[in-house]
């Protein structure tokens, strides 16, 4: 009977070995995902300012892009743009 239960026991352990090593691979790529989505997150936290800049005037150039198509004249603020970055001799 005490080998019975001692059989039983050590498949026991056996088992609750293998479920540990499975636990801890899991538990090690958790932590592998979990690192690779802090740095994706310090990266977009970083470059916010930037990106948002971007966007912004990428608004702001669709929105000129549809007044030109609509009709809208855009000539007189070109030319005053390129008189403000002109050098004075």
């Amino acid at each position: 009977e005490k080998e019975s239960t001692k059989a039983d026991l050590d498949s026991q352990l056996q088992g609750h070995g293998a479920t540990l090593k499975a636990a801890t691979s899991e538990l090690m790529a958790t932590d592998k995902y979990i690192s690779s989505l802090h740095a994706e997150c310090d990266w977009l936290l970083q470059y916010f300012d930037v990106r948002k800049a971007a966007r912004t005037d990428e608004i702001d150039s669709l929105g000129k892009a549809k007044a030109v198509l609509s009709g809208a004249d855009y000539a007189l603020l070109q030319t005053s743009s390129r008189a403000f970055l002109q050098r004075r001799q």
